[in-house]
C-alpha cells in the first residue's frame, strides 16, 4: 500500500512509497510491464537494464510473471562483477535465476562478461555485444548501496569524476577499493540515456542516505547525488521504509 509521506529530494524526480518492499516490488513490476509493452507496440523492441545484488531479487521474480512478448526483449545489466554466470556472485546468473523464468524466460539475456581474461580486456567485446541491446535504453532500473553507490559507480574508484560525467565512455572497467572482485559497468551517461530510469531502495538507512546525498550534493563521496541532479533521463524513487 502506498504512502504520501516523500523524501527530501529534487523537485523533478518523481517519488512513490510503499509500506513494505513486497508492495514496492509488485507495483515495479506492473509499471516496467507496462512500459516495456508500450515500447514494443511502438517499436517492435524493447530493452531491459537490471541491477544485481540482493535487493532486486523480488522485483525481478515479480516481473517475471508479467505477461508479454518477452522474446522481443532484450535484458542486460547496468553492471557486472567480472565472473561467469555460474559464480554464485554474478549478476548474470542472478538475473538467469529470477527474471529468467516463466513467461520472461524467452527473453534474451545480453551478458557484460564475455571470457576475457579482465574487465579491461573485455571491454571492446562488451561493447560489440551492446550492439544487440535496443538504445536508448527503454527502461533501467537500478539500486542503491548503503555507501550511495549505484551500478559500480562506488567512491574513491578512480576516475569516478569522469565516469559521472557527460563525456563519460557507455563502459567502463571498475576495480573497487573494498569489494572482491574486479567489474565492468556502465557510466551515469550512458545510464541516463534511457526512455526511463528507475530507483529501488527500501530500509531506513538507505532512505537517510539518499536524503543526505540529495542535501550535500557531493556526488564524489555519494555518487547517487549525481543520479538525482540529472534531468536527461525521467528518473522515478520507488522507495520502502522497510525492507
Amino acid at each position: 500500500m502506498m504512502t504520501t509521506d516523500m523524501l527530501a529530494l529534487p523537485a523533478h524526480v518523481r517519488q512513490q512509497r510503499f509500506d513494505d518492499g513486497r508492495a514496492m516490488a509488485e507495483a515495479l513490476a506492473d509499471r516496467v510491464a507496462a512500459m516495456l509493452r508500450h515500447n514494443l507496440g511502438l517499436r517492435g523492441e524493447a530493452s531491459l537494464v537490471v541491477a544485481g545484488g540482493r535487493s532486486p531479487v523480488p522485483f525481478l521474480r515479480a516481473l517475471s510473471q508479467r505477461k508479454l512478448p518477452w522474446e522481443r526483449v532484450r535484458v542486460t545489466l547496468a553492471d557486472e562483477r567480472w565472473l561467469p554466470a555460474e559464480h554464485p556472485d554474478s549478476n548474470a546468473g542472478l538475473v538467469q535465476a529470477n527474471l529468467l523464468q516463466g513467461p520472461a524466460a524467452a527473453a534474451r539475456l545480453v551478458p557484460l562478461y564475455g571470457g576475457e581474461a579482465d574487465p579491461v580486456a573485455g571491454l571492446a567485446a562488451c561493447a560489440e555485444r551492446m550492439k544487440a541491446v535496443p538504445q536508448p535504453f527503454d527502461v533501467v532500473v537500478l539500486g542503491m548501496g548503503e555507501d550511495g553507490h549505484f551500478a559500480s559507480l562506488f567512491p574513491g574508484v578512480p576516475g569516478l569524476a569522469t565516469l559521472l560525467g557527460p563525456d563519460a565512455p557507455q563502459l567502463a572497467a571498475i576495480d573497487p577499493p573494498a569489494a572482491a572482485h574486479p567489474r565492468i559497468s556502465f557510466s551515469l551517461a550512458a545510464l541516463q540515456r534511457s526512455r526511463n530510469v528507475f530507483l529501488q531502495i527500501a530500509g531506513a538507512r538507505k532512505l537517510a542516505v539518499i536524503e543526505q546525498a540529495a542535501a550535500r550534493g557531493d556526488a564524489l563521496l555519494q555518487p547517487v547525488a549525481a543520479l538525482l541532479r540529472q534531468t536527461s533521463a525521467p528518473l522515478q524513487v520507488f522507495f520502502s521504509p522497510s525492507e
